[in-house]
């Protein structure tokens, strides 16, 4: 079955693509939830002429993305985190904490676009997340977790 995304769907693909899916997966999930349509011969049309009006926009959209990894690969972000001996945190720092945290510094960026390695970290030290600002645009973030023995 092939359907057009409306959103972007995780392991699927982004907002607009045609996709071939199971038909359980269309009709159960994707078309009730509204994150595709039928790909019927004229949502087809529809889709090439919205995609043919928003070319021009999306070079916009990608040069402000890269704008904004630009002024990523500047900031130097460090958290800081209850911790025990050795490093170990009290709880985690997620994706979440790193948007709050960059969101403060004046780059707002959705938790979900944000993808930390291995989920969560649990102890002090480097890592490095990718920041996805596009759908072309995918930038590696370097923060440092820094462990607070109080």
């Amino acid at each position: 079955m092939e359907v057009i995304l409306k959103s972007d769907v995780e392991n699927l693909g982004y907002k607009d693509d045609m996709v071939t899916v199971k038909n359980g997966y269309g009709l159960n999930y994707l078309i009730p939830k509204g994150f595709a349509v039928l790909a019927t011969p004229s949502a087809k049309k529809m889709l090439a002429e919205d995609l043919r009006q928003r070319a021009h926009k999306e070079a916009k959209m990608v040069e402000a993305a890269n704008k904004t990894a630009e002024a990523l690969h500047r900031v130097e972000l460090k958290l800081t985190a209850k911790s025990g001996k050795g490093g170990k945190l009290f709880g985690a720092v997620t994706n979440a904490n790193v948007a709050e945290e960059l969101a403060a510094m004046g780059h707002a960026i959705d938790k979900k676009f944000i993808q930390i390695a291995g989920g969560t970290i649990k102890a002090a030290g480097k890592y490095t997340a990718k920041v996805r600002l596009h759908r072309d645009v995918v930038v590696d973030f370097h923060f440092e977790v820094i462990g607070d023995e109080n």
